[in-house]
């Protein structure tokens, strides 16, 4: 059975609030992969893009997060990891992918620099033409779709663990 929750979304969704309050609620433990590509490089993330690339960021991140090694954990991605293939095969062998959905004004909303924030973004790029392109691949990746509009983290979490529970009685 797989025992770890991996949530995937875009930047600002709330991956990591939402991985940390539902690890307390699971009795899991919370790993926030972005940390763990920082640990591991000893760099932060928006270093690591304006060393490499924007490829070359994502060539790590996919390395890294097709190593992960866990187990009874609540998993944060970054908004990127599902441009990694092995990554995702991966985080979908060791847990339920649950895709934290918002649309794109509340992104928008939330959301500061994206380039301050580590996001990968290609050249000439904004938030829309990010989101249209991700979208698809969050509905491709998840075992779970949570739709977070007007959603209160508590509630969230609560769907999140519901569902789960359902899947793992199966």
């Amino acid at each position: 059975m797989k025992n770890n929750i991996v949530l995937i979304g875009m930047p600002g969704a709330g991956k990591s609030t939402v991985g940390v309050v539902l690890a307390k609620v699971a009795g899991h433990r919370f790993v926030d992969s972005d940390l763990v590509i920082q640990e591991t490089t000893g760099k932060l993330l928006h270093e690591l893009i304006t060393e490499h690339g924007m490829e070359g960021f994502l060539e790590i991140e996919n390395k890294i997060n097709a190593e992960l090694n866990i187990t009874k954990a609540i998993i944060a991605t970054g908004g990127s990891v599902i441009y990694g293939e092995e990554a995702m095969e991966h985080l979908k062998e060791i847990g339920l992918v649950v895709y934290l959905k918002l649309s794109l004004e509340s992104i928008a909303d939330r959301l500061g620099d994206l380039k301050q924030r580590g996001v990968a973004l290609k050249e000439g790029w904004g938030l829309k033409e990010l989101y249209e392109e991700r979208v698809p691949l969050y509905e491709k990746y998840a075992d779970l779709v949570i739709d977070c509009e007007q959603k209160s983290i508590r509630e969230i979490t609560e769907e999140i663990a519901r569902e789960y529970e359902k899947i793992r009685n199966r």
